[in-house]
């Protein structure tokens, strides 16, 4: 890796709620994501990962009660979901939302035109690349946005969507799941011409599969809240053979 890292993403100590309810569902996550790395987090159903992303993106159904958000050297906690967004913040969705009316291609286009002013030509060149190399028709494009897409289709959407919005930071929240090997290897190959040592990806994801497709440089074990267990690669590997018991096991010497 050339160059410095600076931290991108930060996390201090965060709690985080339900707006609505008054259930603590993270209890003090720390967390340091520097420029050019890939974070894993690993845990079971209910653990809180799905709810780090979201709070992450500004979600708000969630409210911080305490700590702080630090995205490019900035606290983020009171910023919405679209100024996140328009700063280099992207999340994939686990259950991406279908909007009938709206078609692929202009949604990636009006989203694209609102930071940067890269010409119709340029930007129909580069998706219509993107395309061919997950190899799927140019006629996915002209189809409403999710509507009638199967599960596959729509990761393949999410990811795609990463890769013409060079995002900074990317939060691929189960990208993996339901897809099978060839799926899982075309999405593997967009994410990994998308990483570089400027933006930082953090990847959740229940099984070890997909790190095999996307090295991280750290993984960490969410349970009950908590950030139990953090290593390489070789964390997914015993999650693999042990299941989590092992990192709970570990926690409490």
């Amino acid at each position: 890796m050339g160059g410095r890292s600076v931290s991108l993403l930060k996390i201090e100590d965060l709690h985080v709620k339900l707006v609505d309810e008054d259930i603590e569902i993270l209890k003090g996550i720390n967390l340091d994501i520097k420029s050019g790395e890939t974070h894993a987090i690993m845990g079971p159903n209910g653990s809180g990962k799905s709810t780090l992303a979201n709070i992450i993106m500004g979600n708000p159904k969630y409210k911080v009660t305490s700590g702080k958000i630090i995205y490019d050297g900035e606290i983020i906690n009171d910023l919405g979901v679209a100024e996140r967004a328009n700063r280099g913040i992207f999340l994939s969705f686990q259950h991406p939302p279908e909007i009938n009316g709206i078609k692929l291609r202009n949604f990636l286009f009006t989203t694209k035109q609102k930071n940067n002013k890269t010409s119709m030509i340029e930007m129909n060149r580069e998706v219509e690349t993107i395309i061919k190399n997950m190899r799927m028709s140019s006629d996915f494009l002209n189809r409403f946005l999710n509507v009638g897409f199967s599960g596959g289709e729509k990761k393949k959407n999410e990811v795609m969507q990463l890769a013409f919005l060079k995002k900074k930071l990317a939060i691929l929240d189960e990208v993996d799941s339901g897809l099978d090997v060839d799926a899982l290897r075309d999405i593997a190959n967009i994410v990994n011409e998308y990483k570089n040592n400027s933006n930082g990806l953090l990847l959740i994801t229940h099984y070890k599969r997909i790190l095999e497709y996307i090295v991280p440089d750290n993984v960490h074990i969410l349970m009950s809240g908590r950030i139990i267990s953090s290593g390489g690669k070789e964390l997914a590997e015993q999650v693999e053979q042990s299941g989590y018991s092992f990192a709970v096991a570990e926690s409490e010497e």
